[in-house]
């Protein structure tokens, strides 16, 4: 595991970060004591934590996946988080060889750590910044030099607007991103809830307390990132709606269904023709 004597320039080892909190709950090994203390601390109050974390991980895969085999070859994978096992474009190549992929993280630790994402032929890329703002982030010359606007591109945002406060206005973000891509893009995004999860007020205190910002929403807050686009079916038999991560995409819909995915809503959805911001 990272020490603290193995500091990337601008990551202050003192300080909790959501990234590295996701990437020890996953299992790896880019995070300092604080984060591993934090994160103990989490699983200790709430044992779905993990469940949790890799039910998210899994519909990011599946998701990404998915949109490949719509003819995505294109991604920005905004709140990417430090590398860890099925990487976006490691998933979306076995299904597009060619993809791009585009990887958006504020933490300077992802870009010092991200060097192993990136494939010789330039076609991933790692970028530093804040997804609160969609003109930097889009028009970054690393983002441009690989993800074609005119063009559908597939938009991943799992586990992260949950970290946007109402004072940036989360939900006019995802909006700018979509509306800046083209007809055909699709949208995938999952959030962090309060509605099925017993008792989160212990989690929510560690969090606090680490100065860990996270805004828990209702369903019907996080339908709001969808308005304007057309949302799929999540699996076989279901109309176009929000589920949950372990069931989207899901072939054993019983076994999926744990209660730690249930600590989030998600959904894919298409950019149609005419949305706007």
């Amino acid at each position: 595991m990272t020490e603290i004597g193995d500091v990337p320039p601008g990551v202050d080892p003192t300080r909790t970060s959501s990234a590295r909190l996701y990437d020890y709950l996953l299992g790896g090994t880019n995070n300092f004591p604080v984060d591993r203390e934090v994160a103990e601390l989490m699983k200790a109050a709430a044992p779905d934590t993990v469940d949790a974390v890799l039910a998210n991980r899994g519909f990011h895969g599946r998701a990404a996946v998915w949109m490949a085999r719509h003819g995505i070859t294109q991604f920005i994978d905004l709140g990417s988080g430090l590398p860890t096992q099925n990487n976006t474009h490691q998933s979306v190549r076995r299904v597009s060889p060619g993809a791009r992929v585009v990887y958006v993280d504020v933490d300077p630790m992802v870009a010092a750590h991200g060097s192993q994402l990136l494939e010789g032929d330039g076609s991933t890329a790692v970028i530093t910044a804040d997804l609160r703002e969609p003109e930097t982030v889009l028009g970054h010359p690393d983002l441009a030099g690989l993800i074609d606007l005119s063009e559908p591109a597939g938009v991943l945002a799992t586990d992260v607007m949950h970290f946007i406060g109402e004072p940036y206005d989360p939900w006019g973000l995802m909006a700018r991103y979509m509306a800046a891509v083209a007809p055909g893009s699709y949208l995938a995004l999952s959030h962090g809830t309060r509605d099925n999860v017993p008792a989160p007020n212990g989690i929510m205190a560690i969090l606090e307390k680490a100065a860990v910002d996270i805004q828990l929403r209702p369903r019907a807050e996080v339908e709001r990132f969808f308005r304007g686009l057309e949302l799929v079916a999540p699996y076989e038999g279901a109309g176009p709606d929000l589920t949950y991560p372990g069931l989207w995409g899901a072939e054993d819909l019983v076994a999926a269904d744990s209660d730690g995915s249930r600590g989030f809503y998600c959904g894919v959805a298409r950019r149609p023709e005419g949305f706007s911001a």
